[in-house]
């Protein structure tokens, strides 16, 4: 029973750990259709840049300037160690 106990502790523990250092980034990889405008007609790069966006003029009818898409890492669920 005791064995039991210490292993789901060690689950809490370990999920509260990894929610609070979950890990984010951001990417400029997405489809066109995903883009969310960021900027104003006739942005240039550095002017997108500066906001801290993506700029990508290559694909017409769909922002230039567009915010970066945040990718969370789910944590994973480990096997108890004891």
């Amino acid at each position: 029973m005791e064995r039991k106990v210490i292993c789901v502790l060690a689950m809490v523990l370990m999920l509260a750990l990894s929610s609070l250092a979950q890990s984010q980034e951001e990417t400029c990889t997405m489809a066109p259709r995903e883009r969310m405008n960021c900027g104003f007609p006739g942005v240039t790069p550095q002017q997108c840049k500066e906001r801290g966006c993506c700029f990508d003029d290559t694909v017409r009818g769909f922002p230039w300037c567009f915010h970066p898409h945040v990718v969370v890492e789910d944590p994973q669920e480990e096997e108890c160690p004891f």
